[in-house]
């Protein structure tokens, strides 16, 4: 009997905001990127990039964006072109010639506002990566510090009512969603009454590996892999230190790995830190795997690729009950997940104290 025909892959157009940064969308778009050269398979990646350039490499096209002088700074190095769609020309006709079957978009930001517009009846999924609602309260109460608590509460809830509800009619033009974590799978179905599906990741466990440990006596090290930015909770750091210094710890430090506005704050307030500043590949493997204990506060992640990053190393994590991190540890068997400020510092004490149970965690 004649075997039937494998099927033709899909012709993935996949618009991003974010590529060349360093944070998690742009970290999980370049991994889509390398599948599809490792595989072969027919993939348009239109993302920003120092130039505006188009460019063909078998089945994989690029075409990079540039920017103008009017993008507004979103954090650092990520920003929003109000006049982007003066490429949608150029963008519309490369899509054609592509001939997509599905279009890909990885937020409501510039790229995002192209990619529907160029649409032109491909149907459309829309992945959901960031919580900018949160970001915007959080951010808008920053800003009003000079105000009462209960007035920069109540102006952070309308700014992430008003957000999230901005987003969600957004992701309407979708025809799927697809979402890092349970909770945002649910706000999705809720928000747009589109079908919604689990968009899974993994981390490199050949680059990311307990070997990577290198040998000799250092003190305890607390890590944190990450943007330095208020969104991910950092200054808990030092109320941790606070912590462990007030039950009389001394033989430990923090590596903290990465950059951002909050990195001057941390420096200035934590007394046994090192910063490394932006690793990446070897050096952020030994990173990981010299760590003892990965912490990781964020309240506002939705998923949390370093956290896998670390457990890959062989590194036990503790994370808020908020967010996305939590789904992706077993608590009690790889790390801990902590409700509040007292349990995570507790969990951390724990880990200190207890090599036997640092090292089940770490074989788990």
């Amino acid at each position: 009997m004649e075997a039937m025909p494998a099927a033709d892959p899909p012709r993935v157009a996949f618009f991003t905001d974010s590529f060349h940064e360093v944070n998690g969308v742009a970290l999980t778009s370049r991994h889509f990127d390398a599948f599809a050269r490792r595989r072969g398979l027919p993939f348009l990646s239109v993302h920003a990039g120092p130039r505006t350039v188009f460019t063909e490499d078998g089945p994989v096209w690029t075409f990079e964006l540039k920017r103008g002088f009017a993008r507004v700074g979103l954090d650092r190095g990520l920003y929003f072109d109000p006049f982007l769609l003066r490429h949608a020309p150029a963008v519309v006709a490369a899509t054609r010639l592509f001939r997509p079957s599905v279009i890909h978009f990885t937020g409501p930001g510039d790229m995002g506002c192209l990619a529907v517009l160029t649409a032109l009846g491909v149907p459309l999924a829309g992945s959901w990566h960031t919580n900018l609602h949160e970001f915007a309260a959080q951010r808008l109460e920053n800003l009003l510090a000079f105000l009462p608590t209960p007035a920069r509460t109540v102006a952070g809830k309308m700014a992430s009512a008003a957000s999230l509800a901005i987003a969600l009619s957004f992701y309407k033009f979708a025809r799927v969603c697809l979402a890092p974590n349970p909770e945002l799978i649910a706000l999705l179905e809720r928000g747009t009454a589109r079908p919604t599906f689990l968009m899974l990741r993994g981390a490199d466990s050949a680059l990311f590996h307990p070997a990577k440990r290198e040998p000799g006596a250092r003190p305890f090290t607390l890590g944190f892999t990450g943007r330095l930015q208020a969104e991910k909770n950092v200054r808990f750091l030092a109320t941790l230190e606070r912590s462990l210094l007030d039950a009389g710890y001394r033989d430990y430090r923090f590596l903290i790995v990465g950059d951002g506005g909050e990195k001057a704050w941390l420096q200035r307030n934590l007394r046994y830190a090192e910063f490394p500043g932006v690793l990446t590949g070897e050096p952020l493997a030994r990173a990981y795997a010299n760590m003892d204990v990965f912490v990781f506060p964020s309240r506002t992640d939705t998923f949390g690729n370093v956290i896998l990053e670390a457990m890959a190393s062989g590194v036990p994590v503790v994370v808020a009950a908020d967010g996305g991190p939590k789904f992706l540890v077993r608590s009690g068997v790889d790390g801990f997940i902590a409700a509040e400020d007292e349990s995570f510092a507790h969990c951390v004490r724990r880990l200190y104290d207890d090599r036997a149970l640092r090292e089940n965690m770490s074989a788990a």
